[in-house]
């Protein structure tokens, strides 16, 4: 025995002499082969009515769940905002034959799980319970009775969350960056007011559980201790009855990224951090080649959370934050990716900086081997422990069906994820980051921070807006006395007078038109105050053009001709007509005063128009010097609504009537700058430059 020993421990020191000899600490370990997934396979079936079915056998437990997931169109909700949430919710508040109490106790006393929301059901408990659980999620299902006092409950639940949302920056900042990203036109954008709250019925709730909770457009998931057989039975007997519908279908503009960078300010009262998010729309969908890459890529920057570049900077190496973190989000309609964090006020312009640096970085800077193994290896470890839920299985098995991705997709990952390279995440940040192209969402002090982020808008300017993504305003009364009328009145008399304005019979304006590098010239004619002919264009070819004979109208771009509608045919007219604000009626338009606010650095008298198609308009006046300086007006365009706003920012005069020299426009993320370098008065405009030929 004594032999043995020694030579075995000759033999050990031998291995370990050898080993040290060879073993280079200096250098990280080549990454081995990726390690094979066992996933594990499921079953599918359709029942007669359409209902699809997936079953995932896991016998390590004697438990079984069963997800009812909705595979709908997102839909708008508009004024009543909120209903598909509120009809989800009260899916479980009652039925024909059980109360919300009677359903809750029930599922209590199997040691059961239930929940309800807007595109589905969750039940889940042991398999000897099954049938009381299906019991009770097929008759939550069929016979759902809606209750009004419940509705009320959830209702003042929902008004309450709002009154908090209104002093949560957290909140406010999500809001703003959907409604900004994707536009307030498109379901993802989309925001619940407390007005939109307020407007919503139970036949509301009632119609979306119609229309939309139909097996026809449905997947049941059931992951357990449960067999095929087994499955098909229960899902027959609880769920064969349900009747299939039609189910309405819709299709959305594809929200675009602005063409420049903004930045969107909300407003809030003494607060002492700001809440920075870096946002814009991605087209990456479930199922994308370069998938795995991208999140890779988000990853590296800040998906990682200690680990991540925005982390380490704004965090360890600045201490302006808590946390700094990104993500990049597929979706099968439209994606987004945000760069966050809440940053003290002092260091709000400092923090979007090194945003900015470390979101360029991904896209103009290659990363080192180091970094890239390191993200993989974590990556790696988090998708195999998230194998131990059955529900992730769960979810594999539906994204597959649901996005028609290869069966083998999950099963692939960590191998597609071995496969990636730093050439690979390079390209994903060049085409899926953005930052000159995106908006930068602040919630925060406007008196310690707001103006000083005019430095990263490619206007030069900081919109305000509030926290449901509409254009926001500080409103201060008027001063007693003052109306509508007597704002226009002192504008006319601003301008020159009525007199003097009521001697001009012609205009000719020359000038430029520039949008970015593209400098066009611009002519403006009027007569009579009702006829216009303003064209645009280059070189001497009219690109744009409207004419207006003062009782009819055309329109043409690039040669393409259409007559003016009869809204076109009265703001045109309007344009026209130099003394227009002493006769709005005639336009079939009314006017209010909103109080004051400020525009351009000035105080300024904020007047509301309602215009004949019940549309609005809010323009600003300066409380010093009566002139106008700012028009805002939303309209519908193809893409959703937009906001179109124009700054008078220079006025000069032409024998005695001042005129608008300067102005800067933006609408739809796009900015333009007007110069009107001449002014000619009652001569030189024939008849034949209104002629609609």
């Amino acid at each position: 025995m004594k032999k043995i020993s020694i030579s075995l421990l000759v033999v050990l020191t031998l291995v370990s002499c050898t080993t040290t000899s060879k073993l280079d600490r200096s250098k990280v370990p080549a990454a081995g082969p990726a390690p094979v997934i066992n996933i594990g396979t499921y079953e599918t079936f359709t029942l007669d009515n359409g209902l699809k079915v997936i079953v995932v056998e896991n016998n390590k437990l004697p438990r079984v769940s069963y997800q009812l997931s909705l595979n709908i169109d997102p839909l708008l909700e508009k004024d009543k905002a909120g209903y598909s949430g509120m009809a989800g919710d009260l899916l479980s508040a009652g039925t024909v034959e059980r109360t919300k109490a009677q359903i809750d106790e029930e599922i209590d006393f199997v040691g059961g799980s239930f929940s309800t929301y807007s595109e589905g059901i969750y039940a889940g408990g042991l398999k000897k319970h099954a049938d009381k659980i299906l019991e009770i999620m097929s008759d939550v299902l069929l016979n759902p009775s809606f209750p009004e006092e419940e509705l009320e409950k959830l209702r003042k639940q929902s008004l309450s969350s709002l009154a908090s949302a209104k002093t949560s920056p957290a909140a406010m900042s999500q809001n703003i960056a959907r409604a900004m990203r994707y536009g307030t036109d498109h379901p993802y954008g989309e925001v619940q007011t407390e007005k939109t709250v307020t407007n919503i019925t139970r036949a509301d709730v009632m119609d979306y559980y119609d229309k939309y909770f139909r097996p026809n457009a449905a997947y049941l998931v059931i992951v357990g201790d449960i067999t095929r057989a087994e499955a098909e039975a229960q899902a027959k007997k609880y769920f064969g009855s349900w009747k299939k519908r039609t189910v309405p279908a819709h299709s959305y503009a594809l929200p675009q990224m602005p063409n420049a960078q903004r930045v969107v300010f909300v407003p809030l009262k003494n607060a002492v951090q700001s809440d920075i998010n870096i946002t814009h729309p991605a087209l990456l969908k479930p199922g994308s080649e370069d998938l795995v890459a991208a999140r890779v890529m988000n990853s590296i920057l800040g998906g990682g959370v200690f680990s991540g570049r925005l982390m380490q900077n704004l965090r360890e190496d600045k201490g302006y934050t808590y946390g700094a973190r990104s993500s990049l989000n597929d979706d099968k309609l439209i994606g987004y990716f945000s760069a966050s964090a809440s940053v003290r006020n002092n260091v709000t312009d400092s923090a979007i900086v090194q945003f900015m640096y470390e979101i360029e970085r991904m896209t103009n800077e290659l990363v080192p081997d180091s970094t890239l193994d390191f993200t993989k290896n974590g990556m790696n470890g988090s998708f195999a422990r998230s194998l131990e839920d059955p529900q992730t299985i769960a979810g594999f098995a539906l994204d597959i069906e649901r996005y028609n991705l290869p069966k083998d997709y999950y099963a692939n990952y960590l191998s597609r994820l071995q496969a990636v390279t730093k050439e690979d995440v390079m390209a994903a940040a060049k085409k899926y980051l953005h930052p000159k192209f995106a908006y930068i969402t602040v919630v925060g002090n406007k008196d310690e921070v707001g103006d000083k982020l005019a430095q990263f808008a490619k206007s030069g300017k900081v919109e305000y807006f509030d926290q449901y993504g509409q254009p926001w305003s500080d409103m201060k009364p008027a001063p007693e006395g003052t109306t509508a009328q007597t704002v226009l009145d002192r504008y006319l008399q601003s301008i020159g007078g009525k007199a003097k304005l009521e001697k001009i019979k012609t205009t000719h304006q020359k000038g430029s038109f520039t949008m970015g590098p593209m400098a066009l010239s611009m002519e403006i004619k009027t007569k009579d105050n009702k006829k216009l002919n303003m064209s645009v264009g280059q070189g001497g070819m009219v690109m744009i053009q409207q004419v207006c004979d003062g009782t009819a109208g055309f329109q043409s771009q690039m040669g393409q001709k259409a007559d003016l509608t009869p809204e076109e045919l009265i703001a045109i007219k309007m344009q026209a007509d130099l003394l227009w604000e002493s006769r709005i009626a005639d336009y079939g338009q009314s006017v209010v005063l909103l109080g004051m606010a400020e525009a351009l650095g000035q105080q300024a008298y904020v007047l509301e128009f309602t215009e004949a198609d019940k549309t609005k308009r809010t323009e600003y006046f300066s409380t010093e010097s009566g002139l106008r300086l700012r028009t805002e007006k939303t309209v519908e365009t193809p893409g959703g609504p937009m906001t179109q706003t124009t700054d008078m920012v220079e006025y000069k005069q032409f024998e005695g009537i001042s005129f608008a020299v300067k102005m800067a426009q933006s609408a739809g993320g796009q900015n333009f700058d007007i110069t009107i370098d001449e002014v000619i008065l009652n001569t030189g405009v024939k008849d034949d430059a209104f002629e609609i030929k």
